[in-house]
């Protein structure tokens, strides 16, 4: 028996949902799980990452941030649980999702998307830092970061030099026609 491919990926965005985050500029919704704990729905776009609540007086956002700010999502298959990292230091995320459709597949390919270039720095003592060029996926400006690992500090010895040379190192490794700005983060 051979199957046909419908085209589809899993029903639109709930109507309520996508009102409430009214895309624009060029935003598509790409794909949506529920998340059982709190009745949010998570929605990746193609410029962010969204959550919306419901509400007795409509849906409402409760997070949208963009993809250059995630720096990782993992996902523990077993128990349902999403858990999103951001570049910024704010405290992770987590959703307990159901129905996931192509929901991590395209968690996973929005991030990636979002990375231009990336080396990770060995600090010695098996510390590590990442530096990283990132695109902002709605307006296309190149930015650079720096991700300390676990039990890093920027006023350890020697981290703020190796951090700095290695993001001058992944700078300098971006076309002039994209290079960065002085003040580019």
């Amino acid at each position: 028996m051979r199957l046909e491919w419908s085209g589809l990926r899993r029903p639109a965005v709930p109507a309520e949902v996508a009102e409430a985050i009214d895309p624009a500029g060029g935003e598509k919704l790409l794909a949506w799980a529920h998340d059982v704990g709190t009745g949010e729905t998570v929605v990746a776009g193609r410029h962010r990452l969204y959550a919306v609540a419901p509400d007795p007086e409509g849906a409402r956002v409760t997070l949208s941030r963009p993809w250059h700010l995630v720096d990782a999502g993992s996902w523990g298959g077993e128990d349902g649980i999403l858990k999103i990292t951001w570049v910024d230091g704010q405290r992770p995320t987590r959703f307990q999702l159901t129905e996931l459709g192509m929901f991590p597949e395209t968690l996973r390919e929005r991030v990636q998307a979002s990375v231009v270039l990336a080396e990770t720095l060995d600090l010695g003592g098996r510390r590590t830092a990442k530096v990283v060029v990132r695109k902002d996926l709605a307006t296309g400006a190149l930015l650079s970061q720096a991700v300390l690992g676990p039990g890093v500090r920027s006023a350890d010895p020697g981290v703020a030099e190796q951090v700095s040379d290695g993001l001058r190192r992944v700078r300098e490794q971006v076309p002039p026609r994209e290079r960065l700005g002085p003040g580019d983060g």
